[in-house]
């Protein structure tokens, strides 16, 4: 690393960058700890009158009552959660497959730059679209009150991250050295045995991975849930009737955060949410690192 006039020896130069990306990771892991303690301050109250099975496995929602009970949120969330992930998987996988082993130099030149436009969409956008056609389509079709319900935040999350899923899978599939192929192919497999039992196998650590990840990005997201969903937090009736209203763990923030005196139960609680959702993500990111190690000393992933 030379300035003008300046003369810096390589080895000092080395360290510099090495002290930078030390000091970066260290830095990473202090604001991590820092949030883990100012959420735990902000819930302990709730937890500490309230009690933690009181809380979380409490069945009604009713802040004005001072009732809270994170059960219906939860509830919502994780039906919410594995919903978007089918219609993820569904669409998203396929989609890896095609692009990195079948797609032509035409086809990718149209579907990748589509891919990434639609990775960059704000999520309010996708909100926004959603309330105007994906509420209204499913009030039209099935005769609903309102289109605002599980169904309708699960197909959006669903179509919103398979962006995201695509390009990782697409990824770990394109890393999959190409010996493996040729060797499955010198050996009489034709092109759609490799494909599932050469190439599916190898990337299968980064496509396990990918679809964990997108878990929490799915259960984290916050504005286009608030506007489609309903934001009510009570239990469907049944369990299982995605055309209710629900509340997700971020819509409930977001849409009550703004209107909670600073110090009260409530707002105590809106953190304790919070801390539950962070340990929810972080269990899956921990599950995901798990799963990809496992997986790739099994199949030797890549």
């Amino acid at each position: 690393m030379d300035w003008p006039g300046i003369k810096v020896p390589r080895k000092y130069s080395e360290k510099s960058v090495e002290a930078l990306l030390f000091i970066s990771a260290i830095a990473s892991i202090l604001i991590m700890l820092l949030i883990f303690y100012f959420l735990i301050h902000e819930s302990l109250p709730a937890f500490s009158q309230l009690g933690i099975i009181s809380l979380v496995f409490g069945s009604k929602w009713h802040p004005s009552g001072d009732i809270y009970g994170l059960m219906p949120i939860i509830a919502t969330s994780i039906i919410i959660t594995i919903l978007a992930l089918f219609i993820n998987i569904l669409i998203g996988l396929p989609l890896a497959i095609y692009l990195a082993e079948l797609a032509g130099p035409r086809s990718q030149a149209v579907l990748k730059p589509s891919i990434e436009l639609l990775a960059g969409v704000p999520s309010i956008v996708y909100g926004f679209l959603g309330v105007i056609i994906l509420v209204t389509y499913l009030q039209d079709s099935f005769d609903l009150l309102t289109g605002r319900s599980i169904l309708a935040g699960s197909m959006l999350l669903g179509v919103m991250f398979i962006p995201r899923l695509t390009t990782i899978c697409e990824d770990s599939l394109r890393a999959v050295p190409s010996e493996f192929k040729e060797g499955s192919l010198a050996l009489g497999a034709n092109r759609w045995q490799t494909l599932r039992n050469v190439t599916i196998p190898a990337a299968s650590s980064g496509i396990t991975a990918a679809i964990l990840l997108n878990i929490g990005s799915i259960i984290g997201e916050t504005m286009a849930v608030l506007l489609v969903v309903g934001n009510v937090a009570r239990m469907a009736s049944p369990l299982y009737d995605i055309f209710d209203q629900g509340a997700s763990f971020t819509s409930i923030i977001a849409g009550e955060m703004g209107e909670v005196a600073r110090g009260s139960m409530h707002y105590h609680v809106l953190f304790a949410v919070g801390f539950v959702l962070l340990i929810v993500v972080t269990i899956f990111s921990l599950i995901a690192d798990y799963a990809r190690i496992r997986i790739k000393r099994k199949f030797g992933g890549y």
